[in-house]
């Protein structure tokens, strides 16, 4: 019997009010725990899927479910709960005064229990070798650090599903390294929205391939990404790994 889908997309469409389809008829299942890359060229409708999956936007038509519960204006409030997103700019997730602020700021306003709101936070920052700036200000560390202090901001919520939006933009080698490690070593269903295929293909077992609004290719992203006609004709080059 197969293992029911953590996030399940039926025939999800989207147009924006200049009339521009972004979405058209999306189909998609992810399992419990699985880790799926969404890659396409500029303009594929990969942002406003995004969008979607903690309820930014609602479906115009078709449906998204979330451990089972189908997304509406409803549920949207519990969705983002079960659903956290780390935006491409980190400042869009850093705000406060002192980084640990920052971290703290969603458990908080969801009514943590001080102590272990505390002990949260405290291991969040440590695991992800913030702790010693949790009080300056996101204005004061570096891009490599913000990048990571957005996803603690995300990871101390304890999400079933963590979707990243271009998590490697700006990231120099060593720090891209880092976090490869680290999205490899988390257990909640990941699904990565990124323009770097060598990333996806060292942290997704699956591949979405979009173009103009609709999924054209999905499987596994050896298979998807090493298909250099497959991805040329759709705007994309093999990843750097693969070129020889």
């Amino acid at each position: 019997m197969l293992k029911m889908a953590n996030v399940e997309i039926d025939d999800l469409r989207f147009t924006y009010l200049d009339g521009t389809m972004a979405l058209d008829g999306i189909s998609l299942n992810i399992a419990d725990g699985e880790s799926v890359g969404i890659v396409g060229a500029n303009g594929a409708g990969k942002s406003t899927l995004v969008n979607h999956l903690n309820g930014y936007y609602l479906p115009q038509n078709g449906t998204i479910k979330i451990a089972g519960e189908v997304l509406s204006k409803k549920t949207q409030e519990n969705i983002r709960r079960i659903v956290g997103v780390v935006f491409q700019n980190p400042d869009d997730q850093l705000f406060s005064a002192r980084l640990y602020d920052d971290v703290a700021f969603g458990p908080e306003n969801l009514g943590v229990e001080i102590s272990e709101l505390q002990k949260r936070v405290e291991t969040t920052m440590k695991e992800l070798n913030l702790w010693e700036l949790r009080d300056k200000s996101p204005a004061h560390i570096s891009h490599g650090q913000k990048r990571f202090a957005a996803f603690a901001t995300v990871l101390v919520m304890k999400p079933d599903v963590i979707v990243m939006d271009e998590p490697t933009s700006d990231l120099d080698p060593r720090n891209r390294r880092k976090l490869i490690n680290l999205v490899n070593a988390l257990s909640a269903t990941r699904i990565t929205v990124s323009h770097d295929l060598d990333f996806i293909f060292e942290t997704c077992k699956l591949v979405a391939l979009m173009s103009t609004g609709k999924i054209v290719a999905y499987g596994k992203t050896d298979e998807i990404l090493s298909n250099q006609l497959l991805l040329e004709s759709n705007g994309l080059e093999l990843p750097l790994k693969l070129q020889k």
